[in-house]
């Protein structure tokens, strides 16, 4: 049979009485909740004073005074940050200044130790002036800074209306759409007609920078005529100078954009029958056979410089290399003295004849025997 374990009993403290306790009298119960109710009373009607006060914007309500377990409302939160502040821990920040100045929230800002001789510019105020940026203030008296860019979109426009305006602009310089001549069949007379077909659809940008009405169809029809030519082409084909090129009331042209580089000058285009008129004309060549004289002329006395340059390097050249090989014989090298005849022991004597000038107009001496040939040059 199994053997039973003895328990432990409690420990029982003989030395206390056992007291008992007495229930609660009605009385009590109904105190106890008469002051539970009043208690649940006041801090509603506190909590209702403080929602009252954060909402009138009246006081600043912190963390202390929520009740363990309550969160604060999105209104408490946005009420507590200032509008124009950077510095939201302090709310008195943005109230205005008495100077009359509101409040700027850079000053109040302290930068780092390392940041104290930091320079913060506006880049939109200033203007390059391709010696250095500049703004208004450090040159008041300075009318490019303060002449408007023309090229740039104000700040009153929006995207769309600069561009409007900006295919207005272009439109207004070419006469196009809107801006185009109108046309009347009723009024002929007073409308200048190609003078190439007689349309009436002339080109009014040719029109008004070249004194030239002609039609599109006319300019493509008559291409040696209507072609427009470079500044380099005039100066190079029809020897012009860079005084007349830029005079506009002589020679009249139209600028266009680089096309081999956005960067450089625009490009200066001439009308073809023009330039020709005022070559062939008596203020310059006075006809075309005479500018083909002068061309060649000029290409004569090109080839004629370049000529004398070279035959100047030559003759340097040989005066170097003879002064070397007389230099290295007097040495004795080369294994033995100019003028010995290879492959016998005799010395040859060289026998020259009279000196003949040679195509070049230098002088030049033969052997006799040998055949050798020296230039003379008279010092």
């Amino acid at each position: 049979m199994a053997e039973v374990r003895p328990k432990t009993p409690p420990n029982t403290n003989s030395s206390a009485p056992s007291v008992a306790k007495t229930p609660l009298t009605p009385e009590q119960i109904k105190r106890i909740e008469l002051n539970r109710l009043k208690a649940k009373a006041l801090r509603e009607q506190r909590e209702a004073e403080l929602r009252k006060q954060l909402s009138d914007g009246s006081t600043t309500r912190s963390n202390g005074n929520l009740a363990a377990g309550q969160k604060r409302g999105y209104s408490a939160i946005a009420s507590n940050v200032p509008s124009t502040s950077r510095d939201a821990r302090n709310p008195d920040a943005q109230k205005p200044k008495p100077g009359g100045g509101g409040f700027r929230p850079l000053e109040e800002i302290q930068p780092a130790r390392n940041f104290t001789k930091y320079v913060e510019y506006d880049f939109s105020k200033m203007t390059d002036t391709k010696g250095g940026f500049m703004t208004v203030e450090d040159d008041p008296h300075n009318r490019a800074l303060h002449a408007p860019n023309q090229d740039e979109k104000p700040a009153h426009m929006t995207l769309k209306e600069w561009e409007r305006h900006q295919l207005l602009k272009t439109l207004r310089e070419q006469k196009a759409g809107p801006f185009e001549p109108g046309l009347s069949v009723l009024k002929k007379e007073e409308h200048k007609t190609c003078q190439e077909c007689g349309s009436l659809e002339v080109d009014w940008k040719w029109e008004e920078i070249f004194k030239c009405a002609v039609c599109n169809p006319c300019k493509d029809k008559f291409p040696e005529k209507y072609s427009l030519l470079t500044k380099t082409e005039a100066k190079e084909d029809y020897l012009l100078t860079d005084p007349e090129l830029k005079d506009e009331e002589l020679l009249p042209h139209i600028e266009r954009p680089n096309p081999h580089k956005a960067t450089w000058n625009n490009m200066m285009l001439y009308l073809r029958y023009q330039v020709e008129e005022y070559a062939f004309s008596d203020k310059k060549w006075g006809s075309p056979e005479a500018l083909d004289e002068a061309f060649e002329k000029r290409e004569d006395e090109k080839k004629k410089r370049k000529q004398d340059k070279f035959k100047s390097k030559l003759n340097d050249l040989k005066k170097k290399t003879r002064v070397e090989a007389w230099r290295r014989n007097r040495q004795g090298q080369g294994g033995g003295e100019f003028g010995d005849v290879i492959g016998s022991g005799g010395r040859h004597t060289h026998t020259w004849g009279r000196p003949i000038d040679n195509d070049e107009g230098i002088p030049v001496k033969t052997c006799a025997e040998c055949g050798m040939e020296v230039e003379e040059l008279e010092f």
